[in-house]
């Protein structure tokens, strides 16, 4: 075992004892910040790391195809924790740093994990120029453009991807204050969903070249959840006529808590407070025992949506050290197009 996993692990028992929601995350702030309603977004440094919040994460999922129109979906996410609202140089930082990647087709899902520790370099975020990274793995804008690269690999699979923008950076709820549950519980949320992706996918050994499109998120929190919350299913689906639809549905003990953003060809947003997106579950996959609803009703009336939503690979399941189901999805219905859906707390 290398000092990074045993720093990962006696951070994981030192929330485990009062852990509440999905992997801790409904635990009380502890002295870290909170996300405050009056803040404003600020370009570029919210693109860099907040080591004053508990955790935050950088991430891209993207819908690619290849020449034969056969459907690849690619993940990569970078993951921020900390034991302490600080941050310091070398071996007594208190962040800790854990990156996810994948690889998902009708027939396969290929993943990898690592973890590493703050203050030594293996891993962190800079705003500008923007790069978030782990080891050899990265995101990052090119030198003066306004593109971006993405690389990961694990050991069948790689992928080099460059991001290319085609719309504007979208903040979620009010000013990019997303709040997540009736007590009030939220985070600072933002995405750039209009990337125009192109690239090449590696499985097995066998280079594959791709095109589509990426979205990627931004959110930092030190409670984003209830005490009561068990977890989370996240929805972002792009239609083929243009416009975006982020939701969620967050599962509690009592009433689910859902939210969402719609998001207008042009790139205007509008928030869908608590209760303007519908969700209902229509089929169960098993994985491992878990029972997993990779089939799913989405209704937001407001704006004549009515879509089912279905998992290219069901077995999707992310065994990494927080387990959770993630992998791209088929959109029909009254909007037909393509997405991503994330799924936690299904134990």
């Amino acid at each position: 075992m290398n000092v990074s996993q045993l720093f990962l692990i006696i951070f994981l028992v030192s929330t485990s004892a009062n852990a509440q929601g999905f992997a801790g995350l409904g635990t009380t702030a502890d002295g870290f910040s909170v996300p405050d309603p009056a803040y404003q977004l600020q370009f570029p440094e919210d693109h860099g790391a907040h080591p004053d919040f508990r955790i935050e994460w950088w991430y891209l999922t993207a819908n690619l195809q290849d020449a034969q129109a056969r459907d690849y979906g690619v993940q990569w996410t970078l993951f921020r924790l900390a034991t302490a609202p600080s941050e310091e140089d070398g071996w007594n930082s208190p962040q800790v740093w854990m990156g996810h990647a994948a690889v998902t087709t009708a027939s396969l899902h290929r993943f990898a994990e690592r973890i590493a520790r703050g203050g030594i370099g293996q891993a962190g975020a800079t705003a500008a120029p923007f790069e978030a990274w782990i080891d050899h793995w990265f995101i990052r804008n090119n030198a003066g453009e306004t593109t971006q690269e993405i690389h990961a690999s694990g050991d069948d699979f790689s992928y080099n991807i460059k991001l290319i923008p085609d719309g504007p950076i979208v903040a979620h709820g009010v000013n990019g204050y997303s709040v997540k549950s009736a007590e009030g519980q939220a985070s600072h949320y933002y995405s750039q969903p209009h990337f125009q992706a192109q690239g090449t996918l590696e499985l097995d050994g066998t280079p594959v070249s791709v095109t589509g499109h990426a979205w990627f998120d931004r959110e930092w929190s030190s409670q984003p959840l209830a005490s009561d919350q068990t977890g989370w299913d996240w929805f972002s689906l792009r239609f083929d006529g243009g416009a975006k639809l982020m939701a969620f549905v967050l599962r509690g003990s009592g009433e689910n808590f859902t939210s969402g953003t719609w998001i207008s060809p042009d790139g205007t947003a509008s928030a869908l407070p608590h209760g303007s997106v519908q969700a209902t579950p229509l089929f169960r996959y098993v994985i491992d025992g878990r029972s997993i609803p990779t089939r799913w009703q989405i209704n937001v009336p407001e704006y004549e949506l009515s879509v089912e939503v279905e998992a290219l690979n069901p077995s999707s399941w992310m065994d990494t050290s927080f387990s959770y189901w993630e992998g791209p999805v088929h959109v029909s219905g009254s909007h037909v197009g393509r997405g991503y859906l994330e799924m936690t707390g299904y134990e």
